[in-house]
């Protein structure tokens, strides 16, 4: 039987500071508190950044208080560890409307009653040019530009704002706030993450011990980013779902499997060494990570989809019926009407591309007559599918 304490310091982790003393903390069944902080500058959570959301679990499942911290401040300076350029202020709105769904999001993973949230605006707002200062004078500029996103910057004559060399003091001093005694974060965060370790024995509290995740590559190959929309969402429906891991590189098959699931290390290399072939891999995988987030039944169902829709070349089982009023509609309405596309300009852009199809045909822009006699089936790439009546 794995040991649940050492499979949580090393399944998907790249760094723990100090891990010698962590696992003391942990075997010695100390209650600790394990913050964690997100911004929300997408809608979505994805399963890059639910990897960390996993390990908060397991954190709790050991009996530890799992702290959320929602930065509705620090999502409004922003936070450069992962960008090449600036990245720009949100405004109030932006923040607000991405922040709706993400508790529900959230506790997709965690479990709700044990887990304590905070909004960091409630003493970042607070703090003044005094407070500032004193965060400050623990830093130096050269620690900053040692930073290599901001260091290659710099070198390339890009400018970086004042505002950027604040975001770390703000994190940091989110952990004064909780009291942590532990922080994760992707490997990205690691600056970040050292700034708690810092800040935290100025304000009298034991520095934090720090646990950086992997970072897990999109269905391109590079990092998953919202921006990219190389992402999976954990929203995504089923099918959809499904097809996307079915579409990851080979060589990210392992990577997926232990930071995306749940599945045991053993049963992992099993699969490794009895399926030879990646594509009867991948379809475990898709499985495995579509279960999570839907259960067994639906999973199972979108694997029979994947396989009659791509081996056998049937349609799904289980598309959507939508009813749709009487009347002359352009294709580009259509897909909006039944949120095949987000926008007009998307739905104008996947039908340039030959992406959309109407009744299993390539279909341009054109008009389409509802009148009751005549069902239309609408596709988009080789997943979405709705069917009007």
């Amino acid at each position: 039987m794995n040991d649940p304490i050492d499979e949580l310091l090393n399944r998907g982790v790249e760094e723990v500071i100090d891990k010698k003393e962590l696992e003391q903390l942990l075997r010695s069944k100390k209650k600790l508190r394990i913050k964690l902080g997100i911004d929300p500058t997408s809608p979505n959570i994805h399963i890059g950044r639910a990897v960390v959301l996993w390990k908060l679990k397991a954190f709790q499942e050991l009996g530890h208080k799992v702290v959320f911290i929602v930065g509705d401040f620090t999502g409004l300076i922003g936070d450069t560890s992962d960008k090449e350029s600036e990245r720009p202020m949100l405004s109030e709105t932006v923040v607000k409307k991405n922040l709706k769904t993400y508790f529900e999001q959230a506790y997709k993973i965690l479990d709700k009653k044990k887990t304590e949230v905070h909004y960091n605006s409630k003493w970042l707002k607070k703090l003044g040019f005094a407070e500032v200062g004193k965060l400050a004078d623990l830093f130096s500029l050269h620690e900053f530009e040692a930073r290599e996103n901001i260091s290659k910057r710099l070198t390339a004559g890009k400018r970086v704002s004042l505002r950027e060399l604040l975001y770390p003091l703000m994190q940091g001093y989110d952990s004064v706030a909780i009291k942590a005694d532990v922080e994760l974060g992707g490997t990205d965060q690691r600056f970040n993450l050292l700034a708690g370790r810092t800040i935290l024995p100025a304000y009298g509290q034991k520095p934090q011990n720090i646990l950086t995740m992997q970072l897990m590559e999109g269905i391109d190959g590079r990092k998953m980013s919202s921006s990219w929309g190389n992402v999976i969402n954990i929203t995504e429906e089923p099918n959809n779902m499904f097809g996307k891991v079915m579409s990851i590189p080979d060589e990210l098959i392992k990577k997926y499997y232990l930071l995306a699931t749940r599945t045991p290390l053993p049963e992992i290399e099993r699969v490794a060494m009895e399926l030879k072939n990646p594509r009867d891999q991948k379809l475990l995988l898709a499985q495995a990570i579509t279960s999570l987030y839907h259960g067994d039944k639906a999973a199972m169902l979108a694997k029979d989809n994947f396989i009659d829709q791509f081996s056998k070349g049937e349609l799904p089982k289980d598309i959507e019926d939508k009813k749709i009023p009487a009347g002359e509609y352009s294709l580009t309405e259509l897909l909006v009407l039944c949120k095949l596309a987000s926008s007009k300009s998307e739905a104008r852009r996947l039908i340039a591309q030959k992406g959309v199809r109407v009744n299993q045909e390539v279909s341009a822009e054109k008009k389409l007559v509802l009148d009751g006699k005549i069902e239309f089936l609408l596709q988009v790439g080789k997943r979405k599918f709705v069917r009007i009546i």
